[in-house]
């Protein structure tokens, strides 16, 4: 099991909850930047240290090189939130997702889709390939 799954896991009730409040606070509707922002204040609210950005090492063959990496909330080192308000997540964004959770090494990730009426019906949880067996 991924080191810091359990904390991740247990975690993503406390992420969802502080993502509803966002919602029914600000409505759908919105960009993206803004719920991206009101939720990192929530979560700050509620005792959670927040990231949006953290450089990596980019590995490709014999080639690396640190390169900053974009994206849109990590929370407390082990769970990375993909904020969306868009009319339908799709396959490339969940992929994207993946991906980054694999170049910072964070066991489980969510997309949480605003630009919807009821936010628990766009809630997405990923978890990195292995992440919760045990070894």
């Amino acid at each position: 099991m991924h080191s810091r799954f359990a904390q991740a896991n247990g975690m993503t009730h406390d992420i969802i909850n502080a993502a509803i409040e966002v919602h029914r606070t600000m409505g759908p509707g919105l960009l993206e930047s803004i719920y991206e922002w009101c939720l990192t204040k929530e979560l700050e609210l509620r005792g959670f240290p927040v990231r949006n950005q953290r450089t990596v090492m980019i590995r490709y063959k014999e080639f690396q090189r640190e390169d900053p990496l974009k994206f849109d909330l990590l929370v407390a080192d082990c769970l990375l939130v993909e904020v969306k308000a868009v009319e339908a997540v799709h396959l490339i964004h969940k992929a994207q997702l993946l991906s980054y959770m694999k170049l910072l090494d964070v066991p489980l990730g969510l997309i949480i889709n605003f630009n919807v009426l009821k936010l628990t019906d766009r809630v997405s949880r990923l978890i990195l390939p292995r992440a919760h067996l045990e070894c």
